[in-house]
C-alpha cells in the first residue's frame, strides 16, 4: 500500500485529499505546513508527497529542494492555481514528477498520482539496480550476482595471483574474453600488454607468422623482420580466442612453444624467451575434439592447467536485470538519450527470454531499444522493445523440487562442501518461487505465506531478479 504525504495550509484541501486517496486504498498523512512535512519525512517513509506551492513559511518549491537535499527516494507532485503553471513547470525541472491544477478534477488526480507512484517505484528499482552494480563483486565489464558468477569472480581473484595457463569454456557471447581481460587486469602484470587473437579469423597460411613473427626473406613478401604477437605481449597476457579453431599444424608448434617457453621466428635461428601468460577460450568441447582427432591431447592438457566455465545466460536469470541496467548506462551515453531504464513489464520480457546469443545478444537488444526510442522518453515500455522481446511468451518460473535439491546438496557436501551464503541465497529464491506458485503469482498472497511485508517482498523479488506478473 503506497504511503502519501499531503501538504496544504487549507484544511478543506487536506480533507478532500484524505477522503479521495483513502478510497483508493492508499495510506494518507496530511499536514498543514512545510515545516510539519519535514518533521513527518524525518519520522516516516513516504512514496509520494503532494504539496501546495504557495504556503506561508516553507513553500512547496522550497520543500521540494529540501527533499532533494535529503536524497529521499520520494516523488513530489505540486498543487498550483490554474493561472500559475509557470512555477510548477520550473519546479518539475528541479525534480518534481508532476503537478495538479486547481480547481481539481478527480479523475485527473487519480491518473496523475498513479503515474507518479509508478515512476517513483521505477526510480527506486533503478537506484537499487545501480547500487547492486556498484557494490556487487565484479571486474571490468563482467556483471552478475548469481552463484555461478560469484564463483567466477572468486576464481578470477585466485588465478590473477599466478601465471599458470587458463582455459575458459562457454557458449559464444557468454563473456569469455571479458574473463580473460579481468584475470589480466587483476594480475601484477596489468600494466603489461594484453594481446588477443581470434584463431578462427586469421587464414591458416598467415597464423604462424602472426603468432611467432618472421625474418626478412623467410617467404615471398617477407621484406622486413617482424616480431610475432606472442613476442609483442612481452610479460603481459596472450589470449587465444576460440582455440579450437587452431589448425593442427599450428597446434604442434604452439605446444613446443609452451613446453620450451621460447619462440622462434619463421626463418630465424635464435630462440626468444616467452614471457607472457597464456589464456585460451573455446565454445567447443575440446575433449570431444581430442577424441575426434581435431585437437591435440597434449596441447589440451598444457592449456587446461586451470579452467573457468561460463554458464549460458538462460541459466542465470537473476543476472539479467543487472546486465540490462549495465547496458542502459553504457548506451544512453553513446546514443545521447535520457532513458533511465525499462518498465517492470518490459523487464519481465527481458528476464523471460532465453538468449541463444547470451550476454552479447542481451546487449544488442538493449542498444536497439535505446537507439529506436524517442529522445525524451525516461522509461522504455513493452511497446518500444525489439520485436523478438515483444513476441516473447511469458512463462511462470517453476521451482525445483525440494527432494531433488536436497539430494544434490547432500552429494555436494560429501564431495568438498558448499558456500553457505550462496546456499542461503538459493534457499530464499526457492521459497519465494514456491510461495508465488502456491499463490498463483499474486505477490501480496505470497508475502503473507512467507510472513513478510509486501514492501519486503517487492525488494526481495527485485534483488533476486524475479519479475512475476503484476497483482490483479
Amino acid at each position: 500500500m503506497a504511503s502519501i504525504l499531503v501538504v496544504d495550509d487549507e484544511q478543506s484541501i487536506r480533507e478532500f485529499f484524505q477522503i479521495l486517496l483513502q478510497k483508493q486504498g492508499w495510506d494518507v498523512t496530511c499536514v498543514a505546513s512545510g515545516e510539519e512535512a519535514l518533521d513527518a519525512l524525518e519520522r516516516g517513509i513516504f512514496d509520494l508527497v503532494i504539496t501546495d506551492i504557495a504556503m506561508p513559511g516553507i513553500s512547496g518549491t522550497e520543500l521540494l529542494n529540501r527533499i532533494n537535499e535529503m536524497r529521499l527516494e520520494t516523488g513530489v507532485i505540486l498543487i498550483t492555481a490554474y493561472g500559475d503553471t509557470e512555477s510548477a513547470v520550473t519546479a518539475m525541472k528541479q525534480g518534481a514528477v508532476d503537478y495538479l491544477l486547481k480547481p481539481f478534477k478527480v479523475d485527473e488526480i487519480k491518473i496523475v498520482i498513479q503515474q507518479a507512484l509508478e515512476r517513483s517505484a521505477l526510480y527506486r528499482e533503478n537506484r537499487l539496480l545501480r547500487r547492486e552494480l556498484r557494490d556487487r563483486l565484479g571486474f571490468g565489464q563482467l556483471v552478475g550476482k548469481s552463484p555461478t558468477m560469484l564463483k567466477v569472480f572468486k576464481t578470477i581473484q585466485q588465478l590473477a595471483k599466478n601465471r599458470s595457463n587458463v582455459l575458459i569454456s562457454g557458449d559464444s557471447g557468454t563473456g569469455k574474453e571479458l574473463v580473460a581481460r579481468a584475470i589480466h587486469e587483476q594480475s601484477p602484470q596489468s600494466q603489461q600488454p594484453f594481446i588477443s587473437v581470434n584463431c578462427g579469423a586469421i587464414p591458416e597460411t598467415l597464423i604462424e607468422s602472426e603468432l611467432f613473427g618472421y625474418m626478412k626473406g623467410a617467404f615471398t613478401g617477407a621484406t622486413l623482420n617482424k616480431r610475432g604477437l606472442m613476442e609483442v605481449a612481452g610479460e603481459g597476457s596472450f589470449f587465444f580466442d576460440e582455440i579450437g579453431e587452431l589448425p593442427l599444424q599450428t597446434q604442434v608448434k604452439l605446444l613446443r612453444v609452451l613446453q620450451d617457453r621460447v619462440i622462434r621466428r619463421i626463418g630465424g635461428t635464435n630462440d626468444i624467451p616467452l614471457g607472457c601468460r597464456i589464456i585460451a577460450a573455446t565454445n567447443k568441447d575440446l575433449q570431444q575434439q581430442v577424441k575426434r582427432g581435431k585437437f591435440r591431447e597434449d596441447l589440451y592438457y598444457r592449456l587446461n592447467v586451470f579452467s573457468v566455465s561460463m554458464q549460458p545466460l538462460r541459466e542465470r536469470q537473476e543476472d539479467i536485470p543487472l546486465l540490462v541496467q549495465h547496458f542502459v548506462d553504457k548506451y544512453v551515453l553513446e546514443h545521447d538519450k535520457k532513458v533511465k531504464g525499462f518498465t517492470a513489464a518490459a523487464m519481465e520480457r527481458f528476464v523471460a527470454y532465453l538468449y541463444p546469443g547470451n550476454v552479447r545478444e542481451l546487449g544488442n537488444l538493449v542498444e536497439q531499444a535505446i537507439a529506436m526510442c524517442s529522445q525524451d522518453i525516461p522509461w522504455i515500455g513493452v511497446e518500444e522493445l525489439p520485436p523478438v522481446l515483444q513476441q516473447q511468451e511469458l512463462v511462470k518460473p517453476v521451482a525445483t523440487k525440494s527432494h531433488d535439491y536436497n539430494k544434490r546438496l547432500n552429494r555436494r557436501l560429501r564431495n568438498g562442501g558448499v558456500a553457505l551464503d550462496e546456499e542461503l541465497a538459493e534457499l530464499e529464491r526457492r521459497l519465494i518461487l514456491e510461495a508465488l506458485e502456491v499463490s498463483g503469482g499474486v505477490k501480496k498472497k505470497a508475502a503473507k505465506l512467507l510472513d513478510i511485508s509486501f514492501r519486503s517482498m517487492r525488494y526481495r523479488l527485485l534483488k533476486l531478479g524475479i519479475y512475476p506478473r503484476e497483482d490483479p
